[in-house]
Formats: structure tokens, C-alpha cells, sequence
């Protein structure tokens, strides 16, 4: 027997193999949609009328006729309807970005970090989200999911973030705590999602690629702390406890400089910002930069590397001289070296990144996460909150 449940799942799979059809390839037809997907035309007719009703969807530019039947009208995603909602909560700075369906930057403030006491980030994050969306209705667009990044080791299922040593958080139950002060602003019925900061900023750049997705995807952000964030077959590589990507206490010289953890050798004692703050050699951080992005390189073969964070804002040589290294190490083995470039949203890399978890999520239903996780990103799929109730 067939379910409810079952039919509202069927429904969100179908709806994402459009959407992501046209993220790749906009300007398909209904007809073209049908017959890249699979779908029955008049499947596609009912699940495109409501996609256009949703606000997911524009139909743009005049009907085309091909000469074998009815003018066929190209649909695009539509990018000045609904917005999403990134925050970032980096060791010195909160960062609020909002962006379209397609990634175009929106809206974006930053403000000093008030406090490191996990419910004053909570209160001073979600006042910034509410101007943020006060902003957004006011150019007509609607707020519709928010995600946060945090430096540290998030649990998907429970929105704890595990440690974050930068914040001295440990076992800190962050997401419920922002949802309390979402909503005394105001600013309830939306999915909010919770993820590294590395790990949010690697899906910005995928989701948000211009051209051919890369798959796999490393990105790797030198702030106060370094961290990877890791796409990996279409999806998040997280690992067993959420600690995949902590690149920063990877030993890259044996008794080395004293890292925070109590290690020595770490990247982070070579390549984090306070590190580099005081005495910075050009070469020497280079150089070791460029290992540790050689080191991703063999381990994962990414068709890219993605480098940001403070450390490279603040010393813009660092970057093209760690290239050169690992070009050179390309060289000596007669290979060809990965693609390494700058973050492409800079600054607003996490923040961004941040905001296109509720779109990868959405995009994925069939992704093995908890029921709490799917739950959340079941109510992406409607515009008010009682028709997200409903829906999850």
C-alpha cells in the first residue's frame, strides 16, 4: 500500500531531478525536462506548475517552435524570488549573507563578535539574521532557510557542535539554541541548518559553481583555525563523527612549533592567522601550504582545491606561492597538478557556504541522514509555514 508519506517523498525526488536539470542546464522545455529525466510529460506539467507557483521557477523568454508541435517555453530557475540566509560564527566575527537560488550576493554584514558564551552568539546572530530579512522583504524576496557554520565538529542528527576549540565550546547544543532565538525575532515556520564552517564553505562553491560541478571538491580555509570541507560522490564527507576535514592538527613538521591542541608540528602552528600574525616568512608558509594542499591532493584527487580565510586575505602572497609549490611537486612526479584557486566569495566564503545547505539538502532527498535532518529540509519545499507543516 502506498502511503502518504511515500507519495510526499516521490514527489520531492521528482521536483529535485527537475531543479537540478535546470540548474545544469537552463533553459530546458517541459518536453526536454521529460525526456532527460524520464518523467511522464504530464508529470513534468504538474510538478513544473507547481514549481512556478512555489516560486522555484520562471519561464523565460518567448515560446520556441520546433516544427513537430506546440512552441516549447524555456524554464529557468528563478532568482529574484526566494533567498536563502548564511551565518557565520568565526572566532572574532559573526557574518550574515543572503543569497538567490544561483548564489548572487544579496546582502551581507558582518559585526564583531560580542561574546563567546554560546546564547549571547545565539541572540546576536538571529538580530542580525532579522535585519537581514527585513532587508529581503523589503526588495519583495522571501527568506526561505537559514544555515550556520561554526569552526568546530558539528552532529548532524542533534545540532550539537561537538568541540570548537577556538570558541572553547565543547558539547554545545547550538542549534536548538538558535532556533529559540530565531523565533523570539520573529522568525519562525523556516529549516535551519548547522555545519562547519569549511564544510558549509565547500558547498557554497559547489552549489553555487559556475559551469561543470567539481566533484570532488576540497576546500580549505587558514583562518584562527585550518579545516577542509569535502564534497565527495555529490555529497558532504564528514566522516564517522563530523571531525572529517580537521586538516589544522594534521602533523606537517615532527616536533615542530606548540599548536593549541598540545600537538607540535600542526598546520595550524604554521598557517593559522594568530600564527602568522607576529613574524610571517612569505616562502616558509608557502611552503607549507603547499604541502598540506599536495598532501589533499594524493589523498582525495579533487578536479579542484579551493584556498580562503584570514591567513590568505591578510597575506595575498601566501596563495600563488604555495601554487608554485605544489606545482613543482606535480613537476618532479610527471603529473599534471590539481586545479587550486582563491575562494570565489573571499570573505563571505563560510557565510555563503552557509546558506546553500538548505538548497544541497533539499536538492538530495534520498541522502541516508537522520530523521531530524530530514525532517528540516522537508519543510524547504513550500512557501508558508503552515503549507511546511503540513508537507514534513
Amino acid at each position: 500500500m502506498t502511503t502518504l508519506g511515500d507519495q510526499q517523498l516521490v514527489k520531492r525526488i521528482n521536483r529535485s531531478v527537475l531543479l537540478r536539470l535546470l540548474r545544469a542546464r537552463p533553459g530546458l522545455s517541459r518536453a526536454r525536462l521529460a525526456d532527460e529525466s524520464g518523467l511522464t510529460k504530464s508529470t513534468v506539467s504538474l510538478l513544473v506548475r507547481e514549481l512556478l507557483d512555489d516560486g522555484w521557477l520562471l519561464e523565460s523568454g518567448a515560446a520556441v517552435g520546433d516544427g513537430l508541435g506546440r512552441p516549447s517555453i524555456p524554464l529557468r530557475i528563478h532568482a529574484g524570488l526566494r533567498a536563502l540566509t548564511g551565518v557565520e560564527i568565526a572566532v572574532d566575527t559573526l557574518r550574515v549573507a543572503c543569497v538567490s537560488l544561483l548564489g548572487d550576493l544579496l546582502h551581507a554584514e558582518s559585526q564583531p563578535l560580542a561574546s563567546h558564551a554560546p546564547g549571547a552568539v545565539c541572540r546576536q546572530a538571529a538580530r542580525m539574521v532579522a535585519a537581514a530579512h527585513a532587508r529581503l522583504q523589503a526588495m519583495g524576496l522571501r527568506p526561505s532557510g537559514i544555515g550556520v557554520g561554526v569552526p568546530g565538529a558539528v552532529d548532524d542528527a542533534s545540532g550539537q557542535v561537538r568541540f570548537a576549540p577556538n570558541l572553547g565550546w565543547r558539547r554545545v547544543n547550538l542549534l536548538p539554541g538558535l532556533v529559540d532565538a530565531l523565533a523570539a525575532e520573529g522568525i519562525d515556520g523556516l529549516p535551519v541548518q548547522l555545519q562547519n564552517d569549511a564544510d558549509a564553505a565547500v558547498l557554497g562553491e559547489y552549489e553555487f559553481a559556475c559551469g561543470e560541478s567539481e566533484d570532488p571538491l576540497v576546500f580549505v580555509s587558514c583562518d584562527v583555525g585550518v579545516g577542509a570541507g569535502v564534497v565527495l560522490n555529490d555529497r558532504l564527507f564528514t566522516g564517522a563523527q563530523g571531525m572529517a576535514g580537521e586538516i589544522g592538527h594534521t602533523i606537517l613538521q615532527v616536533d615542530g612549533p606548540l599548536c593549541s591542541c598540545g600537538r607540535r608540528g600542526c598546520a595550524e602552528a604554521f598557517l593559522g592567522s594568530r600564527a602568522l600574525a607576529g613574524n610571517f616568512d612569505a616562502l616558509r608558509g608557502a611552503a607549507y601550504l603547499g604541502v598540506l594542499l599536495q598532501n589533499l591532493w594524493v589523498t582525495f584527487e579533487p578536479r579542484a582545491i579551493v584556498v580562503g580565510g584570514q591567513s590568505c586575505r591578510r597575506h595575498p602572497a601566501l596563495l600563488p606561492e604555495a601554487i608554485d609549490t605544489v606545482e613543482r611537486y606535480a613537476q618532479h612526479a610527471g603529473m599534471r597538478p590539481p586545479v587550486v584557486r582563491a575562494a570565489r566569495y573571499g570573505e563571505w566564503a563560510s557565510a555563503v557556504g552557509a546558506a546553500a545547505l538548505a538548497l544541497h539538502e533539499y536538492l538530495r532527498p534520498l541522502h541516508p541522514d537522520s530523521k531530524a535532518r530530514r525532517a528540516r529540509a522537508a519543510t524547504f519545499i513550500s512557501s508558508t509555514g503552515a503549507a511546511q507543516a503540513q508537507s514534513a
